[in-house]
């Protein structure tokens, strides 16, 4: 059983009390059901995964807008999390946040919006997150109700650009990362939209024409438009011509580009619904719209109703080699109807799907998928405005295709089965033989399984190499290195 431990945080006088774990079936899956934190009388609005430690495995983090208190949870390799402090910043709402190295120091920084205060704000990290509070830096103010915030490089420059959303100030900004010698100071602003939106939230990137740039997608709720804005290459020239995915879906809230059906574009999912009445035909649904792959048509496909939709993410949950979805509804600030369910993609995502509820959770706000415990499954993790933080350990075996000697972990005597079978023509399929992708030969097909599964052992335990490990694979006079996995979505 896993054991989830959350120490006191003195600064605001609360001690998280994780409950017992609950194993929950959500259709053919089951999850084990783990409470974070619980923050009585809180708001968690954003969280997000990374490793924050540099020790191989994914943390997570929370921003709780009640008790002004950015948070993250070191991860021992298991998924037991350990609460830790980044910093508090009183008298704003600390809320969605992207994680990235900004300053270029080879540590992944948090850049948060601040709402209430409208900023946006970055936290250090300085390599040993552990020790102490972050050093906080002010990106921009006067970003009326700051909402969502999404790194990338924008203009191609390599460094890490933010982009955000303002939900009451109704536009999309973009603010220019003036690399390290002035990233502790202010950002540069430059405008994508400030007209004709209403209630702006998601913010997102991908290339959604295929010219290699990277462009935006957004949503302005209260006007219902889902659209998406291309970059021409000179983003501060502009200008970020607006493209439309879909006007018809009512209050598009939260979503995310993917590409759906696999034809190598960005296609995009979507959550609807978190603020119109029950019952409306044309919102509180999960769907998804397949691109041409120029952007400029769009199809829309039902993937299933979610009462109050938030928020949409992707993921192989069941490990069958499509992309799921994972929603949460909620109502908005008022108790009532909402949950966190997943939805089972069939194989051909313009078929019908099926949804299998996880929790019924009236709060749900952001949702997020990864491997918190590192044995290949992915789990999901959501918080809510009522200040409670789940995640749920998806409990599915994972078979290792990469088991080349048999005894259920994946490491060195797996190299020498390949190192003993290299260039080989076997019969397909024999492992023993060093057939991991079943195609009758051994070569980079079988090295890149291997590579994949390295440490993970059978059937859902995992064993993480040291930090800094790699098992160096030399077959004849190549030299290949096996990395430390480090998977997140």
């Amino acid at each position: 059983m896993i054991l989830i431990v959350i120490a006191a945080c003195v600064a605001i006088g609360f001690r998280a009390t994780p409950a017992a774990a609950q194993i929950i079936s959500s259709g053919p899956l089951d999850f084990e059901e783990r409470l974070i934190v619980n923050n009585v009388g809180g708001y968690i609005y954003g969280i997000g995964a990374a490793d924050l430690d540099g020790d191989g495995d994914l943390d997570l983090t929370s921003a709780d807008s009640i008790y002004d208190e950015l948070m993250w949870y070191e991860n021992d390799g298991q998924g037991n999390l350990t609460q830790r402090l980044i910093g508090n910043y009183p008298g704003g709402y600390l809320e969605r946040h992207d994680i990235g190295d900004v300053n270029g120091d080879g540590t992944p920084d948090v850049v948060i919006v601040d709402n209430f205060l409208e900023r946006l704000l970055w936290f250090e990290n300085d390599g040993t997150p552990a020790d102490g509070v972050w050093d906080v830096h002010t990106i921009t103010t006067g970003f009326p109700r700051a909402y969502d915030v999404v790194l990338a490089d924008l203009d191609s420059d390599g460094d890490l650009d933010a982009a955000a959303s303002a939900f009451r100030g109704d536009q999309f900004a973009w603010f220019e990362n003036p690399g390290p010698a002035g990233v502790e100071g202010t950002w540069t602003r430059y405008n994508i939209d400030n007209v004709g939106l209403d209630n702006t939230r998601t913010i997102d990137i991908a290339d959604f024409n295929g010219d290699g740039k990277v462009d935006l997608l957004g949503t302005s709720t209260y006007n219902h438009l889902t659209v998406w804005y291309e970059n021409s290459g000179d983003p501060a020239a502009g200008p970020w011509q607006e493209h439309l995915i879909d006007n018809t879906t009512l209050q598009p809230t939260q979503g995310h580009p993917v590409d759906m059906d696999g034809d190598g574009d960005s296609d995009v999912i979507m959550a609807s619904g978190m603020r119109i009445a029950a019952g409306n035909p044309d919102s509180h649904k999960v769907e998804w719209y397949e691109n041409d792959g120029s952007g400029g048509t769009w199809t829309k496909y039902y993937i299933g109703d979610i009462p109050y939709g938030f928020e949409a993410v992707w993921g192989d949950l069941d490990g069958d080699g499509d992309l799921d979805v994972i929603a949460s509804g909620c109502t908005g600030g008022i108790a009532g109807e909402g949950e966190v369910s997943w939805f089972e993609n069939p194989g051909d995502p313009k078929d019908p799907w099926t949804k299998h509820l996880l929790k019924n959770y009236p709060w749900a706000s952001q949702v997020i998928v990864m491997d918190l415990d590192g044995n290949g499954s992915l789990d999901i993790a959501a918080s809510g405005e009522d200040g409670t933080f789940y995640w749920w350990k998806n409990l599915r075996e994972v078979p290792l295709q990469g088991d080349l000697h048999l005894d259920g972990i994946i490491d060195a005597l797996d190299e020498q089965v390949l190192k003993d079978n290299w260039g080989q023509t076997v019969t397909p399929g024999d492992k023993s033989q060093g057939d991991a992708d079943g195609d009758g030969f051994v070569g980079f097909g079988d090295l890149n399984i291997v590579r994949a599964e390295w440490g993970l052992t059978a059937p859902t335990g995992s064993s993480v190499p040291e930090p800094g490990s790699l098992a160096m694979l030399a077959l004849g006079g190549l030299v290949l290195l096996l990395p430390r996995r480090h998977y997140r979505i």
